[in-house]
């Protein structure tokens, strides 16, 4: 019937008719358009889309990380001066003891399973006492499975194991060579004072208090070549952490940092070839700086996330003010990465078969 119509019509205002209904006809299609609802996260990126790292970056940035395992630096200080060192000396501040535990707590709540205490030096706030009073509050009243510390162990005395020790699952000192010479051009010297031989002197009080002994070692220009099968064998420690040098814009490396580490980096072929030369030391854990950089969920002094994405740390703002959650997103941490690198072992010394 509408083409008889038509047929009447001149065709210059047929013309005209026909275009006015194709555009009552259009906006008719979109009125009817389809809803489309949001899908949940596990489904919003299609099979097809491409798994590109910044496909990849923009999941892990919606979805809000558990804190399982987190390194709270809660001090700058140290009486040691690495050149390497990417957490230095900025500032000198520490919270309050409450304040520390309130924050502690917070994490707790969010899922936090391990603490691990560092710094600077740990020992120094206090001569231990404040590191001390974290460790058991968080071993008897947190009830965490895991607490730890890393200490250079300069400073650490029997009577700290005494009154901490049972409260302790790990500690882990620092030590990259067994070479006093080399120690002292790395920045680890301090004086009369051997490092090496201190180093013996905690592995044994971990033994007589039950506490399970590790070592970390910065891999670097000066001890790249190092064959260190025999001490570290000879230690036994649980895990022997095996750093490769990392620059972070900032802290070791550019115009505003206190330390100028550039001297001290090696190459991925350097790096490479030392494990290999320890590749028989079952509890050797290595650490490039590819592994490095993102997994590791660390808190600075304030309690705020630093986020080494972009080879510096960038703070969130601290967790006691906008709480675990908020903060948490934008630290940077990939957690898949965290577990492909073996954060998460057995670190509760309750499941550890150990050689007290």
């Amino acid at each position: 019937m509408m083409l008889g119509v038509l047929g009447h019509l001149p065709l210059v205002l047929a013309r005209a008719v026909l275009t006015a209904l194709c555009g009552r006809l259009s906006a008719l299609c979109w009125g009817l358009a389809p809803l489309v609802l949001p899908l949940p996260p596990w489904r919003r990126r299609s099979d097809c889309s491409p798994d590109t790292p910044a496909a990849r970056r923009e999941d892990q940035d919606e979805a809000v990380s558990t804190p399982t395992s987190v390194n709270y630096h809660f001090t700058r200080q140290c009486n040691y001066k690495c050149g390497f060192c990417f957490h230095t000396a900025k500032t000198s501040f520490v919270l309050p003891l409450e304040e520390a535990k309130r924050g502690l707590t917070m994490l707790k709540e969010a899922g936090m399973e391990k603490i691990n205490f560092s710094g600077g030096e740990p020992f120094l706030q206090d001569r231990g006492e404040f590191v001390g009073q974290l460790v058991r509050f968080c071993k008897e009243e947190l009830k965490l499975p895991s607490v730890s510390i890393v200490s250079n162990g300069s400073l650490i005395r029997e009577r700290w194991f005494k009154k901490y020790g049972e409260y302790l699952d790990i500690l882990a000192i620092s030590c990259d060579s067994f070479n006093e010479e080399i120690n002292v051009l790395i920045g680890r010297g301090q004086g009369k004072k051997n490092h090496v031989e201190n180093l013996h002197k905690l592995r044994q009080w971990c033994r007589e208090y039950a506490v399970a002994f590790k070592i970390n070692s910065v891999i670097n220009r000066f001890n790249v070549e190092e064959d260190m099968n025999e001490q570290i064998k000879a230690l036994n420690p649980v895990r022997w952490k095996v750093f490769q040098c990392l620059l972070i814009e900032g802290e070791n490396s550019g115009e505003d940092a206190l330390r100028e580490a550039e001297k001290f980096v090696v190459s991925d072929e350097d790096f490479e070839q030392f494990l290999e030369r320890h590749r028989d030391i079952p509890c050797l854990v290595p650490e490039s700086n590819q592994k490095m950089r993102d997994s590791y969920l660390i808190l600075d002094e304030y309690m705020r996330f630093l986020n080494c994405r972009n080879g510096r740390k960038e703070p969130s703002k601290s967790i006691l003010d906008i709480g675990v959650e908020a903060a948490i997103k934008f630290s940077g941490f990939d957690e898949k990465m965290f577990l492909k690198r073996g954060g998460k072992y057995v670190w509760s010394k309750a499941d550890m078969i150990l050689d007290w």
